[in-house]
């Protein structure tokens, strides 16, 4: 793991030098770390998390043919 402490002069190049390290992560990497956030989020308000796994919602929307 890479320990390197940024210094930044403005809150918006903080924001774009974490989007381009996370663009250069991939993918499983980046699933992987929403996990571990979402199982830290549901401990935190005392919640067990069964299965480790990011809920989904499914709609279907029928659109009229043209």
């Amino acid at each position: 793991m890479d320990k390197t402490i940024r210094k930044y002069i403005s809150f918006d190049d903080m924001k774009h030098d974490e989007y381009r390290y996370w663009q250069s992560r991939p993918a499983h990497e980046r699933i992987d770390a929403v996990s571990e956030l979402t199982q830290a989020l549901c401990a935190l308000k005392g919640e067990v998390a069964d299965v480790p796994r990011m809920e989904r919602t499914l709609i279907r929307i029928e659109r009229p043919q043209s």
